[in-house]
C-alpha cells in the first residue's frame, strides 16, 4: 500500500488531525524562507503531541549537518529530507554521524540510525532539448543516490505538478510530491505506484491545513 506524508505541519490542530487519520509520515519544515517554517522549539512541542507511531520528517535546504543531527538526537525528527543541493559527500557524512553513539552534555546517551530522503526537483527550461537533457540527468542522479529514499518534486511547496510519465521506468522506491491533492492522488497512484505520496498545499485552505482535505486525501490513497 502506498504510504502517506502530510508535510508542513505547524499548529497543534494539525497534529490533532493527523493523529486522527494516521498518515505514516508528517513533515516539519526547517527552511526559514518557507511560509511553513517552524523553529526547533515549535517542532519539539508539536512532536510531543504527535502519535508515536507516526514518523516525523524534518525538511531542510542546504542546512548545517549539526542542525539535523541535533534534531534527530533530541527525537524531534527521525528522518531528514534534504531539499537543496546536498552532495553525495554530504549524505555519506551525515549517515556516518547518525550511526555513531554519543552523549548529550547532560550525559544522556543517544544513538540515532535515522533515514535520509533526498529530493530531486524537476524544473522545466523553455527549450525542449534542455528539458529532455535535464530530466535524464536528474533521474540518473536519483538512481545513484545513497539516500534511503528519493523524493521527486517540482519545487518548494509550490503546489504544481510535473509530468508524471517521466517516472514510469524509475525503479527505486520514491516519494511523489508536487501538485497532489484529494482529487488527483488516486490517478497518480494508479499510474506510478510510488512508495509514498507527499502533500502540503494540496490539503490547505487559505494557507493552513484543512482537516477535511487531509481526511479526503488519506481516504483516496487507502482505496488502493
Amino acid at each position: 500500500m502506498t504510504k502517506i506524508k502530510i508535510c508542513g505541519l505547524r499548529r497543534p490542530e494539525d497534529i490533532e488531525t493527523v493523529n486522527k487519520y494516521h498518515p505514516e509520515y508528517v513533515g516539519f519544515v526547517f527552511y526559514k524562507k518557507s511560509k511553513r517554517y517552524v523553529t526547533e522549539e515549535e517542532a519539539e512541542k508539536l512532536r510531543a503531541l504527535l502519535d508515536e507511531k507516526i514518523i516525523s520528517v524534518g525538511v531542510f535546504v542546504n542546512a548545517d549537518k549539526a542542525e539535523i543531527l541535533r534534531l534527530m538526537r533530541k527525537g524531534i525528527i527521525t528522518v531528514a529530507q534534504l531539499h537543496g543541493n546536498e552532495s553525495e559527500d554530504y549524505i555519506r557524512e551525515l549517515k556516518e554521524e547518525l550511526s555513531k553513539p554519543g552523549k548529550f552534555p547532560e550525559e544522556k546517551e543517544y544513538r540515532t540510525d535515522g533515514e535520509i530522503i533526498k529530493a530531486f526537483v524537476f524544473k522545466c527550461p523553455e527549450a525542449v532539448s534542455e528539458i529532455i537533457s535535464r530530466t535524464s540527468e536528474i533521474l540518473k542522479e536519483a538512481e545513484m543516490s545513497s539516500a534511503d529514499y528519493i523524493l521527486f518534486d517540482n519545487g518548494y511547496g509550490s503546489g504544481e505538478a510535473f509530468d508524471w510519465s517521466i517516472l514510469r521506468d524509475f525503479k527505486k522506491p520514491y516519494f511523489l510530491a508536487g501538485g497532489l491533492n484529494p482529487e488527483n492522488v488516486s490517478e497518480a497512484i494508479e499510474k506510478l505506484k510510488p512508495y509514498a505520496v507527499d502533500v502540503s498545499s494540496g490539503v490547505e485552505t487559505d494557507g493552513f491545513k484543512d482537516a477535511e482535505k487531509i481526511r479526503a486525501f488519506i481516504d483516496n490513497v487507502r482505496k488502493h
